[in-house]
């Protein structure tokens, strides 16, 4: 697995439980916060698809994963 899927497998994971946490019709719901970031992730999904840079990449390949294509 490369640092670009690990990196995109951990946003949408982020975005589906905040999600759950968030929306007030979830079994999981804790508050309405959570939506603020589930907006976090995205607009850094958005700044990264555009700048190519992205933290939890750097991080990523400093722990020795191997870059993405």
């Amino acid at each position: 697995m490369t640092s670009w899927q690990t990196v995109r497998i951990f946003a949408g994971l982020f975005i589906v439980v905040s999600l759950a946490l968030g929306v007030p019709g979830s079994p999981l719901f804790v508050s309405q916060w959570w939506l603020a970031f589930t907006a976090f992730v995205g607009l850094n999904l958005l700044q990264s698809g555009f700048t190519h840079w992205c933290p939890l990449e750097i991080i990523l390949r400093k722990l020795g994963m191997r870059p993405g294509i």
